[in-house]
């Protein structure tokens, strides 16, 4: 049997004492083993830091072709503002907007009673006119003849003729002024300068209107209605300027709009401003489309897309694997010997989440994907393992 524990004089130590060792013992034990855990984390976070671990992509190529996503604006394929080429009062309408009209039908007709007074007081001057001439011109007829028999003298003959030919002018003259009252009185009709449709109209009957389309009355504006063409229609957009050299006349496009979800409708690029806008630097481009259907609506808002082709498809990237540093678009590669690899890139076109590398890489380097804003180069580096 253990000899019981004896104090120095021979006495044994109470319970309690050996007790409260334990206790210590145990409190000693609980607050070192959390630093010994902890020390041995910052120790494996160390060793980390030293080689980073790595996660590297491929290279692949990019496609051929990359499609433009553009917003677009639908405009008719003619728009006019109809004004009153003389002046009255509106005496009847006859299209109201949404109308659906042909060339020439008439939309309106004005009531022009000063007119139709200066209109039959010239056609009275003109006729007045006609027979002064007439007169004036047997007169010298007459005078003509006489002066072949010498009986009247050659300078009484020659003021005859000259009477006349000043009384054909002045006939000239007034029926001038007859025809430019008669085409002023055609005016009376107002008339579609092509097959369309009314989106405005501003006047009804017993309004007053101007001609040259000064307002009538007060808050009204001078023209009477406002017809668009609709059947065609030209979709403006504008092309940024790395991309306005792929855009040509008679490339197919397509359009899509929020009312008809999932709907394409074609379109063939018509001209281009062949120019770059100096303040937005980029590309005046119109597309025609049909629109036979009604669908499309002018003024409506579009995308607009655009199928570029490259003629030399590069190498692509993730955008998660560009570094972006002072000197310029950098991307990281592991080398052979482990270590890290800065290569300066330059980037063609943008796919979105990945981007066309034009210069700097090679089809065969192991790129990081995700790499560290603070990765050296030539720095080792631990390649993750595979899952």
């Amino acid at each position: 049997m253990d000899s019981p524990i004896r104090s120095s004089n021979g006495k044994r130590m109470p319970r309690l004492a050996i007790a409260i060792g334990c206790v210590a013992a145990a409190l000693l034990t609980i607050g070192i083993v959390p630093r010994l855990h902890a020390r041995a984390a910052q120790t494996h976070q160390v060793d980390e830091q030293r080689e980073p671990v790595v996660a590297t992509i491929a290279p692949t190529h990019a496609p051929a072709t990359q499609e433009l996503l553009l917003p677009a604006s639908v405009m008719p394929w003619a728009d006019a503002s109809i004004y009153a080429r003389t002046s009255g009062y509106v005496q009847q309408w006859y299209a109201d907007i949404g109308a659906h009209v042909h060339a020439g039908q008439v939309l309106a007709r004005i009531e022009t009673p000063e007119l139709d007074a200066h209109l039959q007081q010239a056609r009275a001057d003109a006729a007045m006119a006609q027979a002064d001439y007439r007169f004036a011109s047997s007169t010298a007829a007459r005078w003509q003849t006489m002066l072949q028999t010498q009986s009247v003298s050659p300078q009484d003959a020659d003021a005859k003729t000259s009477d006349s030919d000043a009384k054909h002018a002045a006939l000239q003259a007034k029926q001038a002024d007859v025809t430019q009252l008669e085409e002023m009185a055609s005016y009376q009709k107002v008339t579609a300068p092509f097959d369309g449709v009314i989106t405005v109209r501003n006047v009804d009957v017993g309004s007053l209107v101007t001609a040259g389309g000064a307002p009538g009355l007060a808050g009204m504006p001078g023209e009477l209605m406002h017809i668009e063409q609709t059947d065609r229609l030209r979709v403006f957009v504008d092309v940024p300027q790395d991309a306005a050299a792929s855009v040509k006349p008679g490339m197919p496009v397509w359009l899509t709009t929020q009312q008809y979800p999932g709907r394409r409708f074609t379109a063939t690029v018509a001209r281009s401003a062949d120019a770059i806008d100096p303040v937005s630097r980029t590309l005046r481009v119109e597309a025609d489309i049909d629109n036979h259907d009604g669908a499309l609506m002018p003024g409506a808002y579009a995308e607009l897309h655009l199928s570029l082709a490259s003629a030399a498809p590069e190498l692509q990237l993730p955008a998660s694997a560009l570094l972006f540093r002072p000197d310029g678009v950098t991307v990281a590669v592991l080398g052979s010997d482990g270590r890290a690899k800065l290569k300066k890139v330059t980037i063609g076109r943008d796919f979105g989440i990945y981007v066309e590398i034009s210069t700097g890489l090679n089809a065969n380097d192991r790129v990081i994907d995700n790499p560290s804003d603070s990765i050296r180069d030539g720095e080792a580096l631990r390649t993750a393992s595979p899952a």
